[in-house]
C-alpha cells in the first residue's frame, strides 16, 4: 500500500455547523417519507432543513398568536380600568 495515513486525522472531513445542536429525536415514519417526498420532488436538498424550516414557521404562528391575545387581553384590563 503507497498510501501514507500516518498524519490523517479522524472525524468528519466537513465540521459541522456550529449553531446547530445534534439530537436524537424519533418521528414518526409518515412524517419522515412527507420530508423526504418533498426533498426528492424538488430534485435534492436535505429533508433535516425542511423540518426545521416546518418547525420555525410553527414557532412564528404561534407567537404572533400569543402576542395578539396579550394585547387583547390589555385592552380589555385598560377598558376595565378608565
Amino acid at each position: 500500500m503507497s498510501e501514507d495515513f500516518s498524519k490523517g486525522k479522524r472525524g468528519a472531513v466537513i465540521r459541522p455547523d456550529p449553531t446547530k445542536q445534534r439530537i436524537t429525536i424519533r418521528l414518526d415514519a409518515d412524517i419522515i417519507k412527507h420530508f423526504k417526498g418533498l426533498v426528492h420532488a424538488a430534485g435534492g436538498g436535505n429533508y433535516q432543513t425542511l423540518i426545521n424550516d416546518a418547525l420555525r414557521e410553527h414557532i412564528k404562528a404561534h407567537d404572533h398568536e400569543l402576542e395578539e391575545t396579550l394585547r387583547k387581553v390589555i385592552r380589555e384590563e385598560l377598558l376595565k380600568a378608565s
